[in-house]
C-alpha cells in the first residue's frame, strides 16, 4: 500500500482520535498524570494498514484496543510517546490540515502537547489549563 500525506489526513478524519487522559497517580508531584494518545482502531483484519501507517509515521505501536467491549477482534495504532506526538504527529497535522470538526480537537490537542514539552503539567496552573482543554476536546 502506498500511503500518501492526503491519504493519510482523510482516514484520520474518518477513523483517527487525538485524547488527553487524566489519571489518579500518587506517584506525580500534582497527585496527577497526563496522557497525550493519538489513536486509530480497525478491526484485526485491517493490522496490516495499521502497521503500513505506523511505518509511514515512524513512531507508535501496533496493540490490542482494549476498549469497551475487550474484543480480541480489534486492533489500534497508538502513539502515546510525548517526543514522538511532538516531534512527528502534531508537525505533520499542522502542515496536513484534517478538514472536519476533529480538526478542532486536534488543535487543544496540539496545544496540550506544547504545554507538556514546556512542562506545565507538572504546575498547578499548567495542569488545570490542560483539564480545560481537555474538555473542549471531541465534543
Amino acid at each position: 500500500m502506498n500511503i500518501t500525506d492526503n491519504w493519510l489526513v482523510g482516514f484520520v478524519d474518518g477513523e483517527g482520535c487525538f485524547f488527553v487522559g487524566v489519571n489518579k497517580n500518587k506517584t506525580m508531584k500534582l497527585k496527577e498524570q497526563v496522557i497525550p494518545e493519538f489513536r486509530i482502531v480497525q478491526h484485526n483484519r485491517d493490522i496490516a494498514l495499521l502497521y503500513e501507517i505506523k511505518k509511514f509515521l515512524k513512531c507508535g505501536v501496533v496493540t490490542y484496543n482494549r476498549g469497551k467491549n475487550n474484543s480480541s477482534n480489534v486492533m489500534e495504532f497508538r502513539v502515546r510517546n510525548l517526543d514522538d506526538l511532538s516531534t512527528i504527529v502534531v508537525p505533520f497535522f499542522r502542515k496536513n490540515r484534517l478538514l472536519t470538526i476533529k480538526s478542532i480537537s486536534f488543535n487543544y490537542f496540539a496545544e496540550i502537547i506544547d504545554l507538556m514539552k514546556e512542562k506545565q503539567h507538572l504546575t498547578v496552573t499548567g495542569l488545570s489549563k490542560i483539564k480545560f482543554l481537555k474538555g473542549k476536546m471531541n465534543i
